[in-house]
């Protein structure tokens, strides 16, 4: 084989096996300090900013700089109609898998139905995207939100329903 065969055979094995390594990337649960320094003290939603219910917030990374953020926050300021669709935010720095569907690098509003559907939103209050949930009836004690490892990823609970979050 000539070098420059090897060349271009390496550099092609770099670019299909790079994604592969990336997706791969163990999460990192974030508490303590880690978990205060990248959870925001407000979020912006449909031109009104609401607290952040810290005790009901969580965050993750993968590898070294990849974020996924998330937290219910406070709706009593709200309008109904705003508080019937959104309860918290989600932010990621990185493209992502949010269960069956693709989310770009964003900061976004979320509410789950009671069919465990989690809807995105984006801050203007439009819908991006929907996702089925599964419900998890062996938790006994649900927090109300929580991000919890699994394999490659990790789950986004809302209560007991939950949707798998991996890095993309």
């Amino acid at each position: 084989m000539t070098p420059a065969r090897c060349l271009l055979l390496s550099s092609l094995l770099c670019f299909v096996l790079l994604p592969a390594s990336l997706a791969a990337e163990e999460a990192l649960m974030l508490d303590g300090e880690a978990l205060t320094r990248v959870v925001p003290g407000s979020f912006y939603f449909e031109g009104r900013s609401g607290p952040t219910q810290t005790r009901n917030s969580a965050a993750v990374r993968f590898g070294e700089k990849r974020h996924v953020i998330a937290a219910l926050v406070d709706t009593a300021g709200y309008s109904s109609d705003i508080r019937a669709k959104y309860e918290g935010f989600f932010i990621t720095d990185s493209r992502i898998a949010f269960g069956d569907k693709e989310l770009t690098a964003g900061a976004y509003g979320f509410g789950v139905t009671k069919e465990s559907k989690f809807n995105i939103f984006d801050v203007g209050g439009n819908l991006l995207l929907s996702v089925a949930g599964t419900k998890d009836s062996a938790t006994r004690t649900p927090r109300p939100l929580a991000l919890l490892k699994e394999n490659g990823g990790v789950r986004f609970y809302r209560g007991r329903s939950f949707v798998v979050v991996t890095a993309k």
